[in-house]
C-alpha cells in the first residue's frame, strides 16, 4: 500500500500543469507535488499517475516516490487565491503526492542526449500506456542528481474515461515523443520490458490504487472488476501481437 500522510500547509501552485498541482508541505515533514481530486480532470488522472508511475518503478525506470496525502475540509480556507481556494475545498479526502526533487531541472532535448537503450526503454513504455504527453513541447522528464526521471503520468491510460474505447492494440503514434531521436533500439526495449510485465507486477500497481477511485466506475459492478480490466489491458497490450508500436524513423531519416 502507499504510504498516508497528512497535508500541513499550501506553499504554492504548480502552473505548468493543466490541473494545478500544487507544492504541499506534510506531517512527515516532507515536501511534495500534489494533484488534487477535485481538479477538472477528476479521479481517473490520478489512477493513471499511480497505475503508470508504479509500472515504471517496476520495470526499472525512475519516477518519484508517491504517497496518499489526506486534506481536512478546512485546508486552504485562508489561500488567497480563489481558484486555488476553489480547488482545495473541491479535495477534501485522499489526493495523490509526488515527492518533490529539489533543485530538479527540466529535461532539455537539444541539450542532453540519453543513451539509445534508455530513450528507447522509455518511449516503449510510454506506447504501453498510451501516454501522449511526453512530447519535446512537454517532455514531462527531470534530471535531478544526473538521473533522468519520469513525471506527470495523468495523461496516459486515457481509454478509461471511455471504456468501450479500450483497444489494447490501438498504434501509438511515437513522432512527437521527445526521445524518438535517440529511441533506435526499440525493438529490443520492447522484448526486455514486456517479459518484465507479469500479472503479478500489473494486479500489485493496481493494488495500490484506493477503492474510492475506483467505485462506482460506470460498466463495473466493483472496484476489483476495474482493476482486472487495467490488468487484463496492459497484459494484452505487452504480450499481445505488438504491432502497436513502429520503430521512430532515425534523425534524417524520412520527411
Amino acid at each position: 500500500m502507499l504510504e498516508r500522510i497528512n497535508a500541513t500547509r499550501y506553499v504554492a501552485p504548480l502552473r505548468e500543469g493543466g490541473s494545478l498541482p500544487g507544492v504541499v508541505e506534510a506531517d512527515d515533514l516532507g515536501t511534495y507535488a500534489v494533484k488534487f481530486r477535485g481538479a477538472g480532470q477528476g479521479r481517473r488522472v490520478l489512477v493513471a499517475e499511480i497505475i503508470c508511475a508504479e509500472l515504471a518503478r517496476g520495470l526499472g525506470l525512475r519516477t518519484p516516490e508517491l504517497k496518499l496525502i489526506e486534506l481536512d475540509s478546512q485546508f486552504g480556507v485562508r489561500e488567497p487565491d480563489e481558484e486555488i481556494q476553489d480547488l482545495l475545498k473541491a479535495s477534501p479526502g485522499l489526493n495523490l503526492a509526488s515527492d518533490f526533487l529539489p533543485g530538479a531541472l527540466g529535461f532539455e532535448p537539444l541539450t542532453s542526449a540519453p543513451d539509445a537503450g534508455f530513450a528507447s526503454r522509455v518511449l516503449w513504455f510510454d506506447g504501453l500506456i498510451h501516454n501522449v504527453d511526453r512530447s519535446w513541447r512537454n517532455p514531462n522528464l527531470l534530471v535531478w542528481h544526473g538521473d533522468i526521471w519520469l513525471i506527470d503520468h495523468g495523461a496516459a491510460l486515457w481509454f478509461h474515461h471511455n471504456w468501450k474505447s479500450a483497444d489494447p492494440q490501438r498504434p501509438f503514434d511515437a513522432g512527437d515523443h521527445v526521445l524518438a531521436p535517440f529511441a533506435t533500439e526499440v525493438e529490443a526495449a520492447g522484448d526486455d520490458l514486456a517479459g518484465k510485465i507479469t500479472r503479478e507486477l500489473l494486479d500489485h500497481v493496481t493494488s495500490l490504487v484506493p477503492d474510492e477511485w475506483l467505485d462506482d466506475e460506470p460498466g463495473f459492478d466493483s472496484a476489483r472488476a476495474v482493476r482486472q480490466a487495467y490488468v487484463d489491458h496492459l497484459t494484452e497490450r505487452a504480450h499481445g501481437p505488438r504491432a502497436w508500436l513502429k520503430a521512430p524513423a532515425r534523425r534524417g531519416e524520412g520527411g
